[in-house]
């Protein structure tokens, strides 16, 4: 049985009464299975559909068409076992400005019914690093150390299914360090793990398996390392002060002075070169490197992707 089960799901908005506007289809037959113990990956652009499969899954939207199981159990017909098998972690930051740290994870440890749960509050406050914070109003706590208590209340009740919605999203380097560690732990205890992430290099050390959206439809499903093998083979990285030709930086990949050309042989990153020099600009910091999930990214977005040989 896999620990959750996309089925056909899709999901339309109507227009507002009196726009013209078509309506807008934020997902178009959505499947695909998180096996049990899973760490996956859900990636795609702004608006390609991942938070409203989020909300969907975790009951805090309803879908138009196709069904969704966690653990066996229907979101819709058998909503309150499929929740109590779900942590998740939002976007937002929403936190209860009447109680301490302990206090809302006592009062979150009973909408589950958990009772004597201090044990297991006291662990999650150590590995989140959370425990000189314990008896802290949630008001007075930074935005990092609120994104922690998120992840304590979402796991409180020791859900088997962990959802993590940019969980990194604005917080400082430590705070990842140590929930990647607690995250990674508790997914080698058992516990399956679903994420979405801008941070592709995040996605690409923790997820065995990524499912790509874009406008709504998977593009791209796969084991990340079969995703990685279908990448250009070598990329060229190199800086220069001025700007390509036209032509030549509609083939690359530019941040700043940092320009970078998929590469899948020597023949073409020396044909790049000569064409750097021949606009009259020198490349400096010249590097080659293996292909990452980023440029996996960028290129199934540009270009779409064929997995199992079935184009999608």
């Amino acid at each position: 049985m896999p620990a959750i089960s996309f089925q056909q799901v899709s999901k339309t908005y109507a227009s507002p009464r009196g726009a013209k506007n078509p309506p807008l289809t934020a997902l178009d037959s959505v499947s695909f299975d998180i096996a049990q113990g899973e760490f996956f990956g859900l990636l795609g652009p702004n608006g390609a559909g991942k938070t409203t499969l989020i909300s969907i899954l975790a009951g805090l939207n309803r879908a138009t068409g196709g069904k969704v199981l966690v653990h066996g159990h229907d979101v819709v017909g058998d909503y309150a076992n499929a929740r109590r098998q779900l942590g998740v972690v939002p976007q937002e930051l929403v936190f209860d400005p009447f109680f301490n740290v302990r206090e809302a994870l006592r009062i979150q440890s009973g909408y589950f019914g958990v009772k004597n749960n201090d044990a297991w509050i006291d662990e999650l406050l150590e590995s989140l690093g959370l425990t000189d914070k314990a008896n802290a109003n949630m008001r007075q706590l930074s935005g990092g150390m609120k994104r922690r208590v998120l992840v304590a209340q979402a796991l409180v009740h020791k859900p088997p299914v962990i959802v993590l919605d940019e969980p990194t999203a604005g917080v400082d380097v430590e705070l990842r360090q140590t929930l990647w560690q607690f995250i990674a732990k508790l997914n080698k205890q058992g516990h399956t793990v679903l994420l979405t992430t801008h941070y592709l290099e995040e996605a690409e050390a923790l997820c065995s398996r990524i499912a790509m959206l874009k406008q709504g439809r998977v593009v791209a499903l796969d084991r990340t390392s079969e995703l990685l093998k279908n990448a250009s083979s070598n990329v060229l990285r190199f800086k220069v002060d001025s700007e390509l030709p036209s032509a030549l930086a509609q083939q690359a990949r530019i941040t700043g002075r940092i320009v970078q050309f998929p590469a899948h042989n020597a023949a073409e990153i020396e044909r790049y070169l000569a064409a750097v020099r021949e606009a009259g600009l020198t490349a400096e910091d010249v590097e080659i490197r293996k292909a990452d999930l980023e440029d996996v990214f960028l290129d199934v977005m540009t270009n779409g992707y064929v997995a199992n040989g079935v184009a999608v």
